[in-house]
């Protein structure tokens, strides 16, 4: 029998043919990671499946709980290859906290109102003004919003870039904050730029961890401060009830169907120029 031959690297036949084996085995799996069929489909997939079907981003991610950690990790390796595989870690991910989050874990034990704010259009505007600009908005806009909320027993859990989250023990006390707050926003301006405050109000039993609060309440909050409107705030049906709807310019969102909170749930503009 004939010996087998090196290569000048020392390897022989068998090697090279496990080489050119495995770069095939890769080769295919990274088209099968992009193919946009299976990519459509894997997002689909994550729309029927319990839990949030967004879960991945900053939002979704932003707590300390296991799902959250691994989902953050995961979302910011594969941030620029988008693909199958990404897709289908989340969607484990997704379905992990659901399953936590049904059975109570990351739920607390006393009803608050979890108040969310950001400033409509504010990261189109910082871009053309520059970072002087706009970390001069942000401070005085966090001169405007902050004492308000403490002057109404609430806490600032976070600041969130142009916005922030807060708790309080009412909603009717949320609710005068952000009327102050959204007035005193109002009187902001740097650079001929005035900003524009929404914000959103939801009532649950979000978990205390350290300093933070997380649980699905935390984020039915921040979706539907997503979902409202320049100079008003976007109330749960859950808040409502809290609240005295009679002495308040209330009107019942349309077509509030929005991801990653339940889909019985309604929506309510809350005018805060009143």
């Amino acid at each position: 029998m004939a010996p087998v031959r090196e290569s000048a690297s020392g390897e022989g036949n068998g090697g090279g043919f496990a080489r050119r084996f495995g770069a095939a085995l890769a080769a295919q799996a990274r088209r099968t990671n992009v193919n946009p069929k299976l990519l459509t489909a894997a997002k689909f997939l994550r729309e029927l499946l319990p839990g949030d079907s967004k879960f991945g981003d900053p939002l979704s991610t932003a707590g300390r709980e296991q799902p959250q950690l691994v989902g953050r990790r995961l979302a910011e390796v594969t941030s620029e290859r988008p693909g199958v595989l990404r897709e289908a870690g989340l969607t484990a991910l997704q379905v992990w906290q659901a399953m936590a989050e049904a059975q109570g874990r990351g739920r607390g034990e006393q009803d608050l109102a979890i108040v969310f704010t950001d400033l409509v259009g504010f990261s189109d505007w910082a871009l053309e003004a520059g970072d002087e600009h706009a970390l001069e908005l942000l401070r005085d806009v966090g001169l405007a919003m902050e004492p308000p909320v403490s002057a109404h027993g609430g806490e600032v859990v976070k600041r969130l870039g142009d916005g922030m989250m807060a708790i309080f023990d009412e909603p009717s006390d949320a609710l005068e904050a952000l009327r102050e707050a959204c007035a005193g926003v109002s009187e902001v301006e740097v650079d001929g730029y005035r900003p524009c405050f929404r914000a959103g109000l939801h009532v649950g039993r979000p978990r205390r961890i350290g300093g933070d609060y997380l649980g699905v309440d935390v984020n039915v909050a921040a979706r539907v401060a997503e979902e409202a409107d320049g100079n008003e705030v976007l109330v749960s049906d859950r808040a409502l009830q809290d609240l005295d709807a009679g002495k308040l310019d209330v009107r019942r969102k349309r077509r509030f169907k929005v991801k990653g909170v339940p889909s019985d749930m309604t929506a309510y503009r809350v005018a805060l120029d009143r």
